[in-house]
């Protein structure tokens, strides 16, 4: 089973349209996928940009397969985990790729996860003032939402995902093979990502979730899902700043447990309270905490942490969701419906406090 889904921003003139592919196995072929591709085809040499869990096991795979389809192929091992997303990375990363001599008719390619992704999305944003990129997302979470979209960035120690850039990548490549090798808590951290889609934009999504559909229905949902809002609203603007649903709380708590708590679980407790508080204003019916909750439990995920509202309210004043002293969160009022709502950020804590009670 195959599918192409294409991302189009034509209407806005911006001509960056691009493929993602959802096939299993395909990393074995992704050198004639990549030839495939318009804005690819024409590339010299693919550099390749992976971590120290996903390189043994798929890094030979994707490089075997790039040169047989006629393309020269470097590659690059970052360590794995969260602290790679960061300036000291980013800067060996494009000396690494200004050594070997890397321009502007060569591409990189992101081979693992939503860190993997934001930091070689980044480089490629800005090394020599823009590079092409190929995402191929080897976890659920990056496969349901971080390859897609075009954001990319890295962490520093004030805040999670305060420096970056908007751009998209040339093409995806979804595997869902891939997901065989996955330890259970991050196979649950890409389900977090996948119910927050539902949470904010369909119930039918949330029953799929909950039932025993295949893997490859659930990523191509949710690759719909955000494909409709990013493109119309690419720069986070409006539409799409209903994505962070569960993140501005969620950040917060992985900032607190020096990302010792993972995103998605940081997403989920995020999710949770902010409905809870929801509920209790009277704003969404007890029916959609139910629904959030069951979900929740059934992929394993938390729903609270140890923290407290005070110190979850400070880390979140760093958001980049936060303007001035409004800031902008998205509030459940339905299973399937969100809305955005302005408030002066002091009404935060407030909210915090109310889904922690």
């Amino acid at each position: 089973m195959s599918e192409r889904i294409s991302v189009q921003f034509s209407q806005n003139n911006h001509g960056r349209d691009y493929e993602i592919l959802i096939e299993a196995n395909a990393l074995r072929d992704i050198g004639d996928f990549a030839a495939s591709f318009a804005r690819l085809k024409k590339v010299k040499t693919f550099a390749i940009v992976t971590d120290s869990n996903v390189a043994p096991l798929y890094e030979q795979t994707v490089a075997e397969s790039l040169a047989n389809a006629g393309f020269s192929v470097i590659s690059y091992t970052i360590p794995a985990g969260e602290a790679s997303k960061c300036f000291s990375q980013y800067a060996a990363l494009c000396r690494w790729l200004a050594e070997n001599q890397v321009t502007r008719s060569d591409a990189l390619v992101a081979l693992g996860g939503g860190v993997v992704g934001d930091l070689t999305g980044f480089t490629a944003a800005t090394y020599l003032r823009g590079v092409q990129f190929l995402q191929v997302p080897t976890t659920l979470l990056a496969m349901v939402d971080s390859s897609v979209g075009g954001k990319t960035g890295i962490d520093i120690p004030e805040g999670k995902n305060l420096v970056g850039a908007f751009y998209q990548p040339s093409a995806v490549i979804c595997d869902p093979a891939t997901l065989a090798t996955l330890p259970a808590a991050v196979l649950s951290d890409g389900a977090a990502e996948a119910i927050k889609h539902g949470m904010i934009r369909s119930a039918e999504l949330l029953g799929i979730m909950n039932s025993e559909q295949v893997l490859m229905r659930i990523i191509s949902e949710n690759v719909k899902i955000k494909r409709d809002i990013v493109q119309q609203d690419e720069f986070d603007t409006g539409e799409r700043q209903l994505l962070n649903f569960g993140h501005t709380i969620g950040h917060a708590i992985e900032l607190l447990s020096d990302f010792a708590i993972s995103h998605g679980s940081g997403v989920a407790i995020g999710m949770a309270i902010i409905t809870r508080a929801a509920v209790k204003r009277g704003v969404c019916p007890p029916k959609c905490l139910e629904v959030l909750e069951e979900l929740l439990g059934k992929y394993n995920l938390p729903m609270a942490c140890e923290f407290s509202a005070e110190k979850i309210f400070q880390a979140a004043l760093t958001d980049k969701k936060r303007t001035g002293d409004t800031i902008t969160e998205v509030i459940p009022c339905d299973v399937g419906v969100c809305v955005l709502e302005k408030m002066p950020v002091d009404e935060l804590l407030q909210w915090i406090e109310d889904g922690i009670a």
